[in-house]
């Protein structure tokens, strides 16, 4: 090495260099021997030298032993690399075949989401479309010159557009997920029987059950009067009485401490609670000429909707408990059987006793359209709260499904007993109906889960508690009976 550039060289040819030239062949500066310094390859030079071959592999045998040898092992590694290569390939077959199945799940989903927005946006449309044409019922009157005004208006769009389609799909999806699994509901048994109402007029007609406090039920008799009662304690709270006829519907307010009651003494009754928490009379409803048959509440809590046999319906403000609309028409004669508002509050649904299921747009009180197909009185009608679906029920045993995207009947339940009322959950899995017994179906299919024949004489109503976690049914049998 030379101690000047860094250059290596072989020392016997650097010595002849310098001995002719005296300089670096490479940088051609001034080079002597002493400007050079020898390096070892090793210490002990013995270790460097290369071992000769065993004598088994100096021949041609040998040699033709260790190819075949060094060949053997480069066809088991290629062997190797090859069945690696395959299992990588497999791997990556299967992974691209589950991209694609998912590319294919999500496409389908979206396609389906914009299917339903599309379908639940022609809802309003069809029904706005329907209000222009000459309908069956034709005009509505309107008596009551105050009618539903802009402001009232205003309140209800508020109300739907808060409980549209993307916060009800939201609702009803959590509620879905804590529902009572079938084999749950279908192993439900009797918790407890109660006797309320006068033994004299025996028979409850009607029942609701409070939207937040679960223990609370309130009944309607024959005996004309309403009883609150608590689930819990199993104890009647109080007992309303006011009318004058049998108690056709009752219902609490979800977040004020009112209730409403119904008769089939042409009034309904707000009923408030006094200093010591008994209930009293507030206002008297009075405007009909008949029997109200039924009542049911617009989701804001504001305003309620009485249905009477004599085929009107009237729209109350409760604050001041006074009919801002009575609604009639000259084409439809038959007396209501049962009304229920739609889960956005814009839409009314309401049976009359010629086996229609009538349509409202309430904001105009226009009738918009009329689903037909029953036979028999409709006993029975409630909102899926999906908002797509309508249930309906009738005395000849027949329960029919309307779907509101359509408006067509898509399914049809004949079960050959006499009904008298029909409900959903409140996550729209189960549908029951009531009549000689209990029957509850699974809305996915419509088959049947379970049927209660504990009471005695026909079922009047039924009603799902949260989460489908018990059922609630009263009987003309005078007893209160609890599921679960």
């Amino acid at each position: 090495v030379s101690l000047k550039s860094g250059h290596l060289f072989e020392r016997r040819l650097i010595e002849k260099q310098i001995s002719a030239t005296g300089r670096c062949p490479i940088t051609d500066q001034d080079l002597t021997k002493e400007d050079l310094l020898s390096v070892k390859s090793h210490q002990n030079q013995q270790a460097s030298v290369v071992k000769p071959r065993l004598t088994s592999a100096a021949g041609i045998p040998g040699v033709l032993k260790t190819l075949q040898d060094e060949w053997d092992a480069v066809m088991l590694e290629t062997f190797t690399l090859k069945k690696h290569l395959s299992d990588v390939r497999q791997e990556l077959a299967y992974a691209l075949y589950q991209k694609d199945a998912a590319c294919r799940v999500i496409a389908r989903l979206i396609k389906e989401r914009d299917q339903a927005r599309a379908a639940l946006s022609d809802v309003q449309s069809n029904m706005a479309a329907a209000v222009g044409k000459s309908g069956p019922a034709g005009e509505m009157e309107v008596e009551d010159d105050a009618g539903i005004n802009s402001e009232i208006i205003r309140k209800m769009q508020t109300t739907a557009k808060k409980l549209g389609n993307k916060a009800r799909k939201t609702k009803v999806k959590g509620l879905q997920l804590s529902v009572k699994k079938p084999d749950e509901v279908a192993g439900y048994k009797k918790l407890s029987s109660h006797p309320l109402h006068s033994s004299s007029k025996p028979g409850i007609l009607c029942l609701d059950l409070h939207p937040k406090s679960q223990d609370l039920v309130l009944t309607g008799g024959s005996d004309t009067n309403a009883i609150l009662f608590n689930r819990g304690t199993k104890k009647i709270l109080d007992t309303l009485k006011a009318h004058k006829k049998k108690v056709t519907s009752v219902k609490f307010h979800p977040t004020s401490n009112v209730l409403f009651t119904t008769s089939n003494d042409s009034t309904a009754i707000i009923w408030s609670p006094d200093s010591k928490g008994k209930f009293k009379k507030q206002s008297v409803l009075a405007d009909h000429t008949a029997a109200v048959v039924n009542s049911t509440l617009h989701p804001s809590g504001d305003y309620l909707i009485t249905a009477s046999a004599d085929a009107s319906w009237c729209f109350w403000d409760l604050e001041t408990a006074s009919c801002k609309a009575k609604v009639s028409s000259d084409k439809i004669q038959a007396g209501y059987t049962k009304a229920t508002f739609h889960p956005d509050g814009l839409i009314l649904a309401a049976a009359t006793a010629d086996q229609t299921v009538r349509i409202f747009d309430v904001k105009q009180q226009k009738n918009v359209h009329d689903f037909k197909g029953h036979a028999g009185d409709i006993t029975g009608l409630a909102f899926s709260e999906n908002g797509y679906y309508l249930g309906s029920a009738d005395s000849k045993g027949v329960v029919k499904m309307w779907d509101l995207r359509k408006l067509s009947n898509f399914h049809t339940i004949e079960i050959g007993k006499p009904l008298t009322d029909l409900a959903f959950d409140q996550s729209g899995t189960y549908m029951l109906t009531t009549g000689p017994d209990i029957q509850v179906y699974s809305v996915k299919g419509f088959s049947l889960v379970k049927t209660f024949n504990d009471h005695k004489k026909e079922v009047t109503s039924a009603i799902f508690g949260k989460d489908a976690a018990f059922i609630a049914s009263t009987s003309r049998d005078r007893t209160l009976k609890f599921f679960g």
